[in-house]
């Protein structure tokens, strides 16, 4: 009898599923891509990843995308900040100004300072690959796909590749809401998809290059590991200010 139980209950038990791993993590499957080219990020405070023994990594093991490529020796020449700002402190449509990372003395160039939609020329110039890794959150107004979406324009434009280091969506189980009239197209919406999109940064730089909602830019998206859409998601990081806990990510699609 006592077999018969144990059997039953390890039966019974929930099957023990492998964490999601962020694109960033996969390190064989993008450090090629950066190898002799100068490299920019388009990055945020989200863009850290559990590595530990990775160059910059802190006591926990996490480390930042930049502490990671600036210790293995790439030529990272600019970081590119959204809205929020690089260190994501800065208020909902605040304007950011161009500063220094005090870590790594990498410039840090604002796309969110009120004055362009894009880099200018010269900043362009200064980089052959874009690295792309923010944590998004399933919303068509998160302005964050949005910028990825003018860069990967600009890109195009100039001749630079785009490198999307994937991360889950955490309301990637849901697709609802209304689709986008692009009369009203905006910052803080571009495409013509449902509010609850229910896609991954990846999934969205991909089929707007497939959908010609984007100019065709050379791009590779690192995808993540152990992820399927229904595959439950906590934020490691608040995405932003006004972001700062699970239950806000999910109660946002109705709230903004």
């Amino acid at each position: 009898i006592f077999c018969c139980l144990a059997v039953c209950a390890l039966l019974a038990a929930p099957a023990v599923l492998a964490q999601p791993r962020v694109g960033m993590t996969d390190t064989t499957a993008y450090f090629p891509l950066l190898e002799g080219r100068r490299v920019a990020v388009l990055a945020n405070q989200t863009s850290v990843a559990d590595m530990p023994g990775a160059p910059g990594a802190d006591a926990s093991g996490r480390v930042h995308l930049v502490d990671l490529l600036h210790g293995r020796g790439f030529n990272v020449t600019g970081i590119f900040s959204p809205e929020h700002g690089f260190r994501g402190t800065a208020d909902a449509g605040e304007h950011v100004g161009n500063s220094v990372d005090g870590a790594t003395g990498i410039p840090i160039r604002s796309l969110y300072d009120g004055n362009t939609k894009r880099p200018s020329d010269e900043a362009m110039q200064s980089f052959d690959v874009l690295v792309v890794d923010m944590q998004d959150v399933g919303l068509r107004f998160y302005t964050y796909y949005i910028t990825m979406l003018r860069m990967m324009d600009a890109c195009a434009e100039f001749g630079r590749t785009v490198v999307v280091l994937d991360r889950p969506n955490p309301n990637g189980h849901l697709i609802d809401g209304p689709v986008l009239d692009m009369k009203y197209k905006s910052g803080v919406g571009a495409l013509p998809i449902p509010v609850l999109h229910g896609l991954t940064m990846g999934e969205i730089a991909r089929m707007a290059v497939g959908e010609g909602w984007s100019r065709k830019c050379r791009l590779d998206v690192v995808c993540c590991r152990n992820y399927t859409h229904a595959t439950p998601y906590r934020l490691p990081v608040a995405p932003s200010p006004n972001l700062p806990t699970q239950r806000a990510v999910y109660l946002y699609p109705s709230l903004c």
